[in-house]
């Protein structure tokens, strides 16, 4: 794979060192996807799954046993008492609004603990934007204490902003668009352990994207009230084509459930169509396609390091999101990079991305990825908001060697460009 003449030496290099790296983490990688596996397939096996359940509905979807199974299998997966699994979500971020918007009542404060929450929330909070409907419009306040330069949670600057109308405690598990540690189970574990000892009125929300299934427990397992995420990351296996989940406390699921449809049809209610198979599938897959993604991150961050970039985490960092950051330093090598990694694609490997604005983001985004389900992070991505120190943010592959060729795709558009350095 590394021995075609065309190629700089640097580059050949880069990747037969990456190969080593990832070599020598796969023993506790394979660990972890073991217990996934067993996980999943426990799951279907304690709710006798059939071949009935994988028919969709239309129309109202009354009385869609298949629906009412996957909510069941989803919650035994994710450690809580309950799930709500759905293609009417839209994305991880409509998941999230919904069960923040059913959860929460107007006078109610929300303290984000792990910094500034994902681009996308800002407008859904109002830290940004013109209000539209959003938590701060409907009277509900926001506060943010940051993580410390080492990535941890602040628990004295948590106290201080901990007021009497405080409601529920925000955490984002994964870096996002930011050049920050991704928050591990343990980590959860204390803030869970801080909070049931010193407030335990509060409730705990996880931004669960890009989390589920990297390590061998999750969220639910160590006692979070609430969590929610998308179905074209981790949880669909690249198989799903569209929604998302919501998990958590019976209650408050069935909160969430009356704002994604109306007050007194809930989770009762929804056509799943010709999807239900597939979020089936892809829940059963997922182990699998999230073992190889971390697979191709951990390649992905020895190459780019062994290339001479700053990368974030390091390829010997324990993990616990899919996403894998590389600091390229100016807008043209952003650019280079996307749209060289955009030629390991199946789909419009022929097409350049190019910066544009997106729904949801104040900056630029520039995205590559031609995935079979538009926007699939579990497929294989990479993005980034163009602004400095111009970092590109690796998501998903669901084969570790298609990461691999498309990180030396990328390589190799630089290094065409002149970008990069020998």
């Amino acid at each position: 794979m590394y021995s075609n003449p065309k190629w700089p030496k640097l580059i050949s290099k880069a990747a037969a060192e990456a190969d080593e790296a990832l070599f020598a983490q796969l023993p506790a990688l394979q660990e972890i996807t073991q217990k996934n596996h067993e996980k999943v397939l426990n799951a279907f096996q304690e709710e006798r799954v059939s071949a009935y359940h994988l028919q969709g509905t239309t129309g109202y979807g009354l009385g869609d046993s298949g629906r009412e199974v996957l909510d069941r299998v989803a919650a035994r997966i994710l450690g809580t008492e309950a799930a709500l699994v759905r293609g009417q979500f839209v994305s991880g971020t409509h998941a999230i609004a919904a069960a923040l918007f059913g959860v929460l009542r107007p006078g109610d404060h929300v303290l984000s603990v792990s910094g500034t929450p994902y681009d996308t929330l800002e407008e859904v909070i109002g830290l940004r934007g013109k209000g539209q409907g959003s938590l701060m419009d409907f009277g509900i306040s926001h506060a943010t204490v940051p993580l410390d330069s080492e990535g941890k949670l602040q628990y004295a600057l948590i106290k201080e902003n901990i007021t009497d109308k405080t409601r529920m405690l925000l955490v984002q598990r994964s870096r996002g668009y930011a050049w920050r540690n991704a928050l591990m189970i343990r980590q959860l574990k204390e803030l869970v352990d801080f909070v049931r000892e010193n407030y335990p009125h509060l409730l705990i929300f996880v931004d669960n994207c890009y989390g589920e299934l990297v390590e061998a427990l999750e969220p639910g397992d160590i006692g979070v009230d609430l969590m929610a995420g998308s179905l074209i990351k981790n949880l669909g296996g690249s198989l799903a084509p569209t929604g998302g989940y919501v998990a958590g406390r019976s209650d408050l699921i069935e909160l969430s459930a009356q704002r994604l449809t109306a007050p007194g049809v809930g989770g009762h209610m929804g056509a799943t169509l010709e999807w239900q198979r597939l979020f089936y599938q892809g829940l059963f897959f997922s182990p699998l396609t999230v073992a190889e993604s971390i697979k191709g991150a951990v390649f992905s961050a020895a190459f780019w390091r062994a290339l001479g970039f700053e990368v974030h985490p390091e390829p010997e960092t324990p993990r616990t999101d899919l996403i894998q950051a590389v600091k390229l330093g100016s807008r043209e090598k952003m650019i280079a990079f996307c749209q060289g990694l955009q030629k390991g694609s199946p789909i419009d490997s022929h097409v350049l991305p190019v910066p544009s604005g997106m729904p949801g983001y104040e900056d630029e985004i520039i995205m590559a990825g031609g995935t079979f389900i538009q926007g699939s992070t579990s497929e294989f991505s990479a993005d980034g908001p163009l602004r400095e120190p111009y970092i590109v943010y690796q998501q998903g592959g669901i084969s570790c060697t298609y990461v691999q060729m498309g990180n030396i795709l990328a390589a190799l558009n630089l290094w065409q460009k002149g970008l990069l350095s020998s």
